[in-house]
């Protein structure tokens, strides 16, 4: 688990805490309040846009990592500010709802990430928004549906997978970059965040 300290970004005003640096001990995962980060100990600088009980942690691959590295070099767990880095689980491939347990900790895929000018400034990579956007790996947000604690190296285990088909990555190509995906969204059901349903529905009586 990677928890996050508060620092100043290049190109924007104020701090962030984007920058993740792996945990030394166990780390306490709960149901956060509204701009609240589920990892004790992990600040949330913009409220407005992250955290809360849909955003309490941030997953990304390992392996997802490392196909960045001969454009990025050497990435250390944390880098994409993750709280959780995982290996040997496809987090592009992870159904909305599907359920992860971790340590004592059940976890739920919510919605995936959306980059941002924080993450292109902490990178200090122009164009990164664009770059991060084409290649549609975005990690994923989790709520916590039992909280408890987690150490490093608990293994990430898939308890449910709903079956619905619709999965982090194809969301994703359809807020972003593919809209005749939208209708299929639909199919996640009660899975699918009533803020995104509201979203699609919108963009598809238009």
């Amino acid at each position: 688990m990677n928890v996050g300290i508060v620092r100043a970004v290049l190109a924007k005003t104020g701090a962030s805490g984007i920058d993740k640096l792996p945990a030394t001990g166990p780390v306490t995962v709960q149901v956060p309040g509204p701009g609240e980060s589920g990892l004790d100990g992990d600040p949330i600088c913009d409220t407005d846009h992250h955290g809360g009980p849909d955003q309490a942690v941030y997953a990304y691959a390992r392996e997802d990592l490392d196909g960045w590295e001969p454009e990025l070099g050497p990435l250390r767990a944390g880098t994409f500010g993750e709280n959780l880095t995982t290996r040997g689980v496809d987090v592009t491939g992870a159904e909305l709802g599907e359920r992860w347990r971790v340590g004592a900790v059940l976890l739920q895929v919510t919605v995936p990430r959306i980059p941002c000018r924080t993450f292109a400034a902490w990178l200090e990579r122009g164009g990164w928004v664009r770059t991060f956007t084409r290649a549609a790996r975005p990690g994923a947000y989790l709520s916590v549906v039992e909280p408890g604690e987690v150490h490093a190296g608990d293994p990430v285990t898939v308890e449910h997978r709903p079956g619905h088909g619709v999965t982090i990555g194809t969301a994703f190509r359809a807020l972003l970059t593919e809209p005749e995906l939208l209708p299929g969204l639909l199919a996640a059901g009660d899975d699918l965040l009533p803020g995104v349903r509201a979203q699609v529905e919108r963009r598809t009586r238009s």
